[in-house]
C-alpha cells in the first residue's frame, strides 16, 4: 500500500450496476455474483466494500431487483477474511438500539470488519412504499444525531438509557459488544451545513461524491476546521469515483461514449430527478453525469493506466484516505484496475 495508507474500496453492485443508460451490465443483483465478487476482490487487493441500502432500485428502475444491505453484509462477513464491510444504514428505517445489536453481531461474524455508512433518507417514494415516515431535510439530520447517540451508547455502555425527541431507551443491555475498539467506524456524507456539522461532531470519516482533487481538498480543509472547533482529532476522508483504464486515448474515448450515452436506456431518470429535488447539492449535474451514479465521472479516474495513477496521486496529496470505486462490468474492470493501477501505486 502507499506510504500514507490510501485504501481502495468499491461499491458492491447490489443494484445490478451503476450505469443508468445501460440496461444489462453483466453483473446481476444476486448472492451468487456478490459473494464471488467479494472473495475475488480480496485476492485483487481491495480493502473495503460499501454495501448501499435501498429497498428499491434507483439505478435500473423501481421494478428491477436490488439486494437487502444488511442480510447481504451478514452473509459476506462469513465468506470473506480481510474485506472491511461498510454497510449503509438509514436511521428512519432502523431502530437504533436494535440496529446496534444487529451490527455488533455482524462485527463478530466478520471478526471486527464491520463499518457503518450513515445515510439520511432522500427517496420519498420508497418511504411511502415501505410504510416509513419521510421527514424533511434538516429534520432528518436531527433524527440522525439522536440515532447516533443511541447506537454509540448501546455499544459503549453496559446499561444505557436515553431520552430525546425521536428516541427513548430504558436500561438497554447489549452484549456482546462489537469486536472493533473503540467502535466500528462510522462513515457519513453530506453537503448541507446540518450534515457537515453532524459528521464533524459524531462520525469518524467523511465520504464525498465524485469530484476533482481541488474541490475535494477544499472540502477536507473545511471538515478539518470543523473538527478542530469541536475539539476533536483527525478523521478519515473518502471520495467516490467511477473508474476504468484503457491503453490508448481512442479506447478511453470509446468507453466514455458508451457509458454516457443516455439514449440507450433512461428508466431511472424519474428517480434521479426526485433525488435532486430532495438534496442540497453544492453543484448541479449534467445530463451526461446522470448516466453514472454518485457523480463518479467528476473524479477523473478514467484514462490510460498512467493517467489514472497520476490522478490518484493528486487525491492522496489532497488528503484522501479511501477511494470508493465503481466499475462496469464490475469483476472484469476490477481485474484490469488491480493490474494496471493498484499494483503500480502500491510500490510507488
Amino acid at each position: 500500500m502507499p506510504s500514507n495508507g490510501l485504501r481502495f474500496g468499491y461499491w458492491m453492485p447490489v443494484f445490478g450496476g451503476w450505469l443508468r443508460n445501460v440496461e444489462d451490465e453483466g453483473m446481476e443483483a444476486s448472492w451468487a455474483y456478490t459473494s464471488r465478487l467479494a472473495r475475488r476482490s480480496e485476492e485483487l487487493g481491495f480493502d473495503l466494500s460499501l454495501i448501499a441500502e435501498l429497498n428499491l432500485n434507483d439505478i435500473k428502475g423501481v421494478d428491477a431487483p436490488s439486494l437487502d444491505a444488511w442480510s447481504t453484509a451478514a452473509a459476506l462477513a462469513a465468506v470473506t477474511e480481510t474485506l472491511e464491510l461498510m454497510v449503509a444504514v438509514r436511521p428512519t428505517f432502523h431502530s437504533p438500539a436494535l440496529l446496534a445489536k444487529q451490527a455488533a453481531n455482524i462485527d463478530h461474524i466478520s471478526n471486527g470488519r464491520l463499518a457503518l455508512n450513515v445515510v439520511s433518507s432522500w427517496w420519498e417514494q420508497e418511504a411511502r412504499m415501505y410504510g416509513v415516515h419521510f421527514e424533511q431535510h434538516d429534520d432528518r439530520y436531527a433524527r440522525t444525531s439522536e440515532w447516533l447517540d443511541v447506537v454509540n451508547g448501546a455499544w459503549s455502555q453496559s446499561n444505557f438509557s436515553y431520552t430525546g425527541k425521536f428516541y427513548k431507551t430504558e436500561a438497554t443491555v447489549l452484549e456482546p459488544k462489537p469486536v472493533r475498539s473503540p467502535r466500528p467506524p462510522i462513515y457519513a456524507g453530506g453537503e448541507s451545513e446540518a450534515a457537515k456539522n453532524l459528521i464533524a461532531l459524531k462520525c469518524d470519516a467523511y465520504v464525498m461524491h465524485g469530484d476533482s482533487p481541488d474541490h475535494v481538498s477544499a472540502k477536507i480543509a473545511d471538515m478539518r476546521e470543523r473538527r478542530e472547533k469541536f475539539g476533536l482529532g483527525a478523521m478519515q476522508f473518502g471520495v467516490a469515483g467511477y473508474a476504468f483504464t484503457r491503453n490508448t486515448e481512442e479506447e478511453v474515448g470509446q468507453e466514455l461514449a458508451r457509458i454516457t450515452d443516455v439514449k440507450q436506456n433512461a428508466k431511472g431518470f424519474a428517480n434521479y430527478e426526485q433525488w435532486l429535488s430532495g438534496t442540497q447539492l453544492e453543484r448541479r449535474m449534467s445530463i451526461e453525469e446522470y448516466s453514472v451514479s454518485n457523480r463518479g465521472l467528476r473524479s477523473g479516474l478514467t484514462g490510460t493506466p498512467q493517467q489514472v495513477q497520476d490522478r490518484i496521486g493528486e487525491f492522496e496529496r489532497a488528503g484522501v484516505n479511501l477511494l470508493l470505486l465503481q466499475f462496469s462490468p464490475q469483476l472484469e474492470e476490477m481485474e484490469r484496475f488491480s493490474a494496471d493501477v493498484m499494483q503500480s501505486v502500491a510500490v510507488a
